[in-house]
């Protein structure tokens, strides 16, 4: 559940009208924020640098990616690059190996190389994850992940910590050479939840929360460091829960780049489903 900020949200945030002179601490934090959120969202595309680690009793699972991020259509695309490794990874086929992965509206590709191809693959390369079929599979934390992958747009993450209200300053720091301005704020996972679900219902809410009762998952702390452009350059969440704690960190740069991404050649592609044998 780690990255439940990357997504939801309200919609974007507009410019206030009073004089941020005028205003309380806690008031200029969010004027501050709602300008950043409005800025960000704006931008429509940026590069992504981004890790994720889970550590468990098993040992440690890091997932990096590096790519580009668009969000100004109807949903989220990318164009990424994917590693995993950590001792939870090595039994992994692709442990260690860089996989090429394309993010369209509806689905999600990995290239899992020529070894996947030749046996579990039918010699095929791309593996696809759909949305709705994860969301059927998965049940209601499926249905958060397949509204997080179709919105993962980073002005999301600002607009939470906006609607919460739960966020104070941290203080300057420099980010890549950057000057930045450093906000926190921590947040209930089952809150986090239902402020990002808006498609869910109760019913589907209450199996969530209780999904991540058992978990282990209480509260995310969201980090977000906001450059002179008002555009956020770096966001880390962290969530410690019974089964292991969830650590992920994302930088956003040239903000406006281009991406351009197609889906792989339905012949070089097999759905997660077939694999699993589950499928037609």
């Amino acid at each position: 559940m780690a990255g439940l900020t990357a997504c939801g949200g309200s919609d974007s945030a507009g410019g206030g009208g009073s004089d941020k002179d005028d205003l309380s601490p806690a008031q200029a934090v969010l004027a501050e924020l709602k300008q950043a959120s409005k800025n960000t969202d704006e931008q429509d595309s940026a590069k992504v640098e981004s890790e994720q680690t889970q550590h468990t009793p098993q040992g440690e699972m890091s997932t990096k990616s590096e790519g580009a991020l668009d969000w100004s259509g109807g949903g989220t695309t990318a164009e990424m690059t994917v590693t995993q490794q950590g001792a939870a990874a090595k039994k992994l086929p692709t442990s260690g190996k860089p996989m090429p992965a394309k993010y369209t509206e509806d689905a999600m590709y990995l290239n899992m190389g020529d070894d996947f191809a030749s046996t579990a693959g039918k010699g095929k390369h791309w593996l696809k994850y759909d949305y709705d079929k994860l969301a059927e599979q998965a049940g209601p934390s499926g249905a958060l992940i397949k509204d997080q992958m179709q919105n993962n747009n980073p002005a999301r993450s600002v607009e939470l910590l906006l609607a919460s209200g739960k966020v104070k300053k941290i203080g300057a720091e420099k980010v890549k050479g950057k000057e930045t301005d450093h906000y926190r704020g921590t947040l209930k996972v089952d809150e986090l939840a239902r402020m990002q679900s808006k498609k869910l219902t109760e019913k589907e809410l209450d199996q969530l929360s209780d999904q991540l009762k058992q978990q282990g998952f209480k509260t995310q702390t969201v980090d977000l460091w906001i450059d002179g452009d008002d555009l956020l350059v770096k966001k880390q969440e962290t969530a410690k829960g019974t089964n292991g704690d969830l650590d992920s960190t994302a930088y956003y740069s040239d903000y406006g780049t281009e991406v351009d991404v197609e889906p792989p050649a339905a012949s070089d592609t097999l759905s997660f489903e077939d694999v699993l044998g589950s499928g037609s």
